[in-house]
């Protein structure tokens, strides 16, 4: 299998296009918006934070244990987030596809359902995965029901598990979707969806 984390992702509606340091700019942008961050480890909306996070994500690639991509709507031809699949264990064959944040004007687009079907068949299909896991905080609803949308298993709860921005330690709820059940998963929950792999 290969292990190209430095790869563009495309399908009819989304482009994942790997992270640059040129991407900041339109970035922050999106960043700005503090609401994004309720739930978050991190503020991006404040002055250097996305720096410091988009150094942190190139330096995981550098070191083969993420892919990292700036997210395209390709309906509009603007730049929505950032996502990723990290704490790649080669050896255990496992990801964790999450750091995902999208503006607002995008959500609830299917934008991100789309782009989860495309990270999920490159990490099972291309990189030779057997297991991808998310991890939610507890209390963020919207993102667990997302997850059971597209077919993960819910395994579990780490209760103060870690601590966000704002010094809150939160719950964290554990997902996950095996290989062995990706075909079945694919089938029932991304219908119509095709990619570039």
């Amino acid at each position: 299998m290969e292990r190209d984390l430095n790869i563009h992702l495309e399908s009819e509606r989304a482009l994942l296009r790997p992270l640059t340091l040129e991407d900041e700019s339109e970035l922050q942008e999106v960043a700005d918006d503090d609401a994004l961050w309720i739930y978050g480890l991190t503020d991006l909306s404040q002055p250097g934070e996305l720096k410091k996070y988009i150094l942190d994500a190139l330096a995981d690639r550098e070191q083969g244990i993420a892919a990292v991509w700036t997210i395209i709507d390709k309906r509009t031809n603007k730049v929505a987030g950032c996502t990723r699949l990290a704490e790649i264990s080669w050896k255990d064959e496992r990801g964790q596809i999450g750091w995902t944040w999208i503006g607002r004007d995008f959500q609830g687009s299917g934008l991100n359902r789309e782009m989860k079907f495309l990270i999920l068949s490159y990490g099972f299909e291309k990189l030779g995965l057997n297991r991808i896991e998310f991890k939610a905080d507890e209390r963020n609803h919207q993102s667990r029901q997302a997850l059971l949308g597209i077919g993960a298993s819910r395994e579990g709860v780490l209760r103060e598990h870690m601590k966000i921005h704002n010094g809150y330690i939160r719950n964290t709820v554990f997902y996950s979707i095996l290989k062995s059940e990706w075909d079945t998963i694919k089938e029932q929950y991304f219908t119509n969806f095709t990619s570039n792999l």
